[in-house]
This record gives structure tokens, C-alpha cells and sequence, in this order.
């Protein structure tokens, strides 16, 4: 601090330190001054520092035959090179020994001065008032620094968020897949029946991941169902421009509070593990509630300004139809899932949410069926049941081995560990019979789990399954004998008095 002159009231910090007895030490780091300054104000040096204003230089200045010559026409040129940039542009013009590295810092502060001075005007950030019950907003988040779990396995899922903008009341759901209109759909409508009523706007970014895969018409297609969605919750569909991050600043910014939350709430748990995916969406709700209870006094005020909600919710899914194959399968998009045999030859209605599919024939509910997502550019996946397959493939095993969808029947990696070991040690129509009859046992006594970590077990012992025995041991046949039912003959003369006698028939007839 000793190169430049003191303000009156560092002057008077520094004193005042130094009157309650601490050290000029502890008195000028308390003033932001030097140790050197310090000492000169209490030899009388520094006693007036408003009197004068230094105007020559203490020293050469290290810029001083290239700022007006070289910098500042590359400044006025284009405002925003950096300054690393152009102490490494000037080294290579002139010698780097007279212009090192050392004197970054002073270029530093000279670009700024400039830049405050002459250079082209910033953008201004203009702070928005307001109003109960006027705007809301979407998007979606996820963690990429932590890993949730279920039952053990990760599990890939974002995080809708819905915001009022007045009160910050927040609304948070696990969604499976990407940013579709499905998960925006269900996600809003979920947060507003919560809520009990709807504001006058709601605002989304461009969502570009919902529509950057879609062909035109499909994309305007999804853009006319969001705004009829908005419509019929007495809402007007809004998006801020694409690339503008700040102007969705009142969600972007809330994501960080509230998964900063979670995380938190994570550390106290103690892991990152839950037993579903329904146990883990009540355990995020129950964390945005307590993040809602601290603003409970300004909910309060917004929920009398909010609209009353329609009598039901819109439709939150796309609609597809589909004919089950031969092989027992449909194909919904780009992803591949079976069904029941029976349904085989059906015309079916697919009502597609982000994470499972209805399935109607005609118009009842006969199944649903958990969604994949693929990866990659084709993003093809499958969702194989072998139970729905299975009693056929028990008549003809040997169809297994190169079975087109075959990895997709294990249910769990233990029976693709069982696989492997049992396709090495034997031939591959025993292999196939064997693998077959134990999914066969899993499907008919459900007890998959168990089935599968026995027969690894006797696998990693170097003991051989037999089928039989199995099928015994899991109750799959009973090895009771059936009992000897003795029967004794009755004497067969005794049917005769049943034929009516021939006199007596014959005048019956005649």
C-alpha cells in the first residue's frame, strides 16, 4: 500500500488499532494497509492524506512505449482479447525479455481501466418485479457428481422442476428419459393439482432436447399440444429465447438450492441407495417440502391469487398403435418390447408416458410395461419378459441358443453369469434345455431370485444343477408316491337286471 496515497478513513482504522493496543501489524491488516504505511503514518508522514494527490510516477512504466502504439489500437479493434493474449502477441513482436511475464498483472489492470473508460457498453442485467399468481416455470435437472441407486442398481433418471416465480413453492419428479413432452405434461400437471391452482403464465426454455430429434411437423405437432396443455390449465405458453440462460434465471438458479439440499440430505442418510423408485421420489418431495416450508409466508399470500384448475388433467401421453408380431413383440418407436403369446395377431393401443407404456385392446387395460431408452444415434432398446414366451420356448429349447432377442430374456445378471458358465461346459442343445427349464421353473414357482442364486452357487462350487432335482426342490413336482388304490370286483351278473325282460318288451312295443 506504501505506492499509492491512504483515504482519511484508513488512516483513522489504523490509529484507532493501534489506541486498543494492537500491533502494527494487527492495525494495518485491519486498515488493508502495509506494514511500511503503518509506520509512516505514526512518524507524522501519512498525517494528511487529502491534501495532496500524487500526480508524477514512483517508477518507469513497464507499457509505457507500446499501450498507445500497439495495445490500445488492438483494444479499439476488438474490446475483448485478453490480456494474456496480448503480452504473448507483444513478446512476439519485440524481445520477451523486455516485456516478461511479470508484467501480466500491470497489463491487467490497464485493459480494465481501459475498458471502464473507452470500451463498448455491457448488457444490463434488469432486475423484474414480481406479482402473486402472475408466472411459473419449468425445466429439468439432474446430478452429475452423484450416483442414486436402486436396489443396488444406478439409476439413470433427471429431475423435473416446477417453480412459482412470487413465492419460490417448488415441485420436484423423477423423470425417466429425456426432456419429452410426456415428462413436462405429467410433471406440471402433478405440480398444479398440488398445488391447487394455476398462475397466469408459465415459462420453459426452448427445451431443445425435446424437439432437436424431431422432424419438422412432429416438432410443430408437440409445440401445438404444449400450448392447447397451457390453454386448457388457464395458462399462457411462454419460452425465453434459446441460448439466453439467464433470462430462466428464476428456476436455474433455485436448481442449485434444492439439489444442494439433496445432497445434503444424502450425507445424512448415510448412502445413495433406495428400495424403489417410488420410495425415492417420496423421499425428494419430502426435501422440497422442507424447502417450501421456509417460504410458507409468501405461499400463503400466492394461493389466493392462483386460477382454479380444470375438472381432469389433459392427456400426458402420446398414443400409438401396434400389432403384436409372431415373435410375440411390438415395436413402439425405435424400441422393441413382448408381450403375452395370447395377444399375438392383436391390434393394440400404446398410451406411452416417460417411463412405462398402457396397453389397450379395444378399450380395456390389459397390461403395462416398464419403457427402455436406447443409446446412440438409432437410441433401438428392448424389454424382453421371458415369461411371456416362455411356455412355447419350453416345447422347442432348442430355438434358445440363437434366438434372435436371447440376451434380453435374462431377467437379472445372475442367469447371464449362469449362462455363460453352463454355454462353456456344455453342448449347446443340452445348454439351451437346461437354461430353458430353469427359466420355466423361475416363471411357474416365481422364484426367480432364489432359483438363480442356488444354481450359482452350485456353479461357482463346481457342482452341476440337475433339473430334476431342482424341480423337486423348488416344488416344481412332488417326489410323494401316489398311493395303491385297491379295488375289489363285483360280480358282473348284476348288470343283468338292468336289461329289461324280452316278454315285457315286447308288449311295450307292440
Amino acid at each position: 500500500m506504501s505506492g499509492r496515497w491512504l483515504t482519511k478513513k484508513q488512516v483513522e482504522i489504523y490509529m484507532n488499532c493501534r489506541i486498543e493496543g494492537k500491533t502494527q501489524k494487527q492495525s494495518s491488516a485491519k486498515a488493508d494497509i502495509s506494514e511500511r504505511s503503518g509506520r509512516d503514518i505514526e512518524k507524522g508522514k501519512r498525517k494528511d492524506p487529502e491534501l495532496k494527490v500524487r500526480s508524477w510516477r514512483t517508477r518507469t512504466d513497464p507499457l509505457g512505449s507500446i499501450w498507445l502504439s500497439d495495445i490500445v489500437p488492438l483494444l479499439k479493434a476488438e474490446p475483448s482479447l485478453q490480456p494474456l493474449t496480448l503480452l504473448e502477441h507483444i513478446q512476439l513482436t519485440y524481445d520477451p525479455e523486455t516485456y516478461p511475464d511479470s508484467i501480466l498483472r500491470t497489463l491487467q489492470r490497464r485493459i480494465k481501466d481501459w475498458r471502464h473508460k473507452y470500451g463498448p457498453s455491457q448488457e444490463v442485467m434488469f432486475s423484474q418485479q414480481h406479482y402473486a399468481g402472475q408466472q411459473c416455470l419449468s425445466d429439468f435437472t439432474e446430478f452429475s457428481d452423484i450416483t442414486i441407486t436402486i436396489k443396488g442398481a444406478g439409476f439413470v433418471h433427471k429431475l423435473y422442476h416446477f417453480r412459482l416465480m412470487f413465492s419460490g413453492w417448488s415441485y420436484m419428479q423423477i423423470i425417466q428419459g429425456g426432456e419429452s413432452y410426456a415428462a413436462l405434461s405429467e410433471g406440471l400437471q402433478n405440480a398444479l393439482w398440488l398445488l391447487g391452482g394455476s398462475p397466469c403464465e408459465h415459462r420453459t426454455d426452448s427445451l431443445s432436447a425435446a424437439f432437436k430429434n424431431l422432424s419438422a411437423s412432429a416438432a410443430k405437432d408437440q409445440t401445438e399440444q404444449y400450448t392447447q396443455l397451457c390453454s386448457n390449465l388457464g395458462m399462457k405458453a411462454t419460452r425465453n429465447n434459446k441460448g439466453v440462460s439467464h433470462e430462466n434465471g428464476g428456476i436455474e438458479s433455485p436448481h442449485g438450492h434444492v439439489k444442494n439440499r439433496i445432497r445434503q440430505a444424502l450425507l445424512l442418510r448415510g448412502n445413495y441407495d433406495f428400495k424403489s423408485i417410488d420410495d425415492y421420489q417420496l423421499w425428494i418431495q419430502d426435501i422440497v417440502n422442507k424447502h417450501n416450508a421456509r417460504n410458507a409466508k409468501k405461499i400463503t399470500i400466492e394461493l389466493p391469487a392462483l386460477k382454479p384448475l380444470p375438472n381432469f388433467k389433459s392427456a400426458d401421453f402420446r398414443v400409438y398403435s401396434a400389432k403384436v408380431s409372431s415373435s410375440s413383440t411390438i415395436k413402439v418407436t425405435t424400441s422393441l418390447y413382448s408381450v403375452p403369446s395370447k395377444l399375438i395377431g392383436a391390434n393394440l393401443q400404446i398410451h406411452q408416458y416417460h417411463d412405462h407404456l398402457d396397453c389397450y385392446h379395444g378399450s380395456q387395460l390389459i397390461m403395462s410395461i416398464k419403457r427402455v431408452f436406447g443409446t446412440g444415434k438409432k437410441r433401438r432398446a428392448k424389454n424382453i419378459d421371458y415369461q411371456h414366451v416362455i411356455d412355447s420356448l419350453v416345447k422347442k429349447p432348442g430355438a434358445f441358443y440363437n434366438y434372435k432377442h436371447r440376451d434380453a430374456l435374462f431377467p437379472t445378471d445372475v442367469y447371464h453369469a449362469i449362462w455363460h458358465i453352463i454355454d462353456k461346459k456344455l453342448l449347446a442343445l443340452d445348454a439351451s434345455k437346461l437354461m430353458v427349464g430353469l427359466l420355466f421353473l423361475a416363471a411357474k414357482r416365481t422364484c426367480e431370485q432364489a432359483l438363480g442364486d442356488y444354481v450359482l452357487s452350485l456353479l461357482n462350487k463346481s457342482e452341476f444343477p440337475c433339473l430334476k432335482a431342482l424341480k423337486l426342490k423348488f416344488g416344481l413336482v412332488s417326489n410323494v408316491a401316489i398311493p395303491v388304490v385297491e379295488v375289489e370286483q363285483h360280480n358282473l351278473s348284476q348288470y343283468d337286471n338292468l336289461i329289461p325282460q324280452q316278454e315285457e318288451l315286447y308288449h311295450e312295443v307292440y
